[in-house]
């Protein structure tokens, strides 16, 4: 295992801003490499020697390379599991983990494009069913206790609950109490705050730099 310090690479108001207040909820150290995608940067050639798509979030560790959010999440987690958001191998929650952290990028994130560019695919052709039946499973879910998991905050919670925020900000989602009760029991945290107030400036910042 490396001894390095994982880089974030990061433009702010994306989906890259849940990986960013995951590490901060983790305690771990790291380098953030903040792109201005209004001016490019995502798909300038340095960038795209490490995610050829030109999408953020992605994360540099030693000779290691992660895109795809819900990757880098699973792998922050385990590495730095002394913060005690990952439920381990052993731990009985470890299988549920596994299925809402895949359920969200195989599932939940196609079902809400889906629905978002109004495209309706067969429901027995395609792998999620229906947004209405993605909807359904996942508010009962979060209707059991107050975090995906239980009555204790995991490394899930964060990825579901920054993507939550924005859905019902953008009305892709039903405004569910339940969602929204979710939503803002996670992102109220002082991780995502401070997070969300620093985007503000940076935002800015990219814009004047872009104009």
């Amino acid at each position: 295992m490396t001894t390095e310090e994982p880089t974030l690479h990061y433009a702010p108001r994306s989906r890259a801003t849940a990986t960013r207040v995951l590490l901060e909820e983790l305690g771990a150290p790291h380098d953030l490499n903040v792109l201005n995608i209004r001016k490019g940067a995502h798909k300038a050639p340095a960038f795209l020697a490490i995610n050829p798509l030109g999408k953020v979030p992605a994360l540099s560790h030693g000779d290691t390379i992660l895109t795809e959010s819900v990757a880098i999440a699973l792998y922050l987690g385990d590495l730095f599991s002394e913060a005690g958001l990952t439920p381990l191998p052993g731990d009985p929650r470890r299988g549920a983990y596994l299925r809402w952290m895949v359920f969200y990028a195989a599932s939940f994130e196609p079902a809400l494009m889906d629905k978002m560019c109004a495209h309706v695919p067969p429901a027995n052709e395609c792998a999620y069913g229906t947004f209405d039946q993605v909807i359904e499973l996942l508010a009962n879910q979060l209707g059991q206790a107050p975090y995906i998991l239980g009555d204790e905050i995991t490394v899930a919670d964060i990825q579901w609950g920054a993507t939550l925020e924005w859905a019902l900000a953008f009305k892709a989602i039903p405004e569910l109490p339940v969602f929204r009760d979710y939503a803002t029991r996670v992102t109220s945290r002082a991780s995502f705050q401070r997070v969300f107030k620093d985007e503000v400036r940076l935002g800015a910042e990219h814009e004047a730099a872009a104009a």
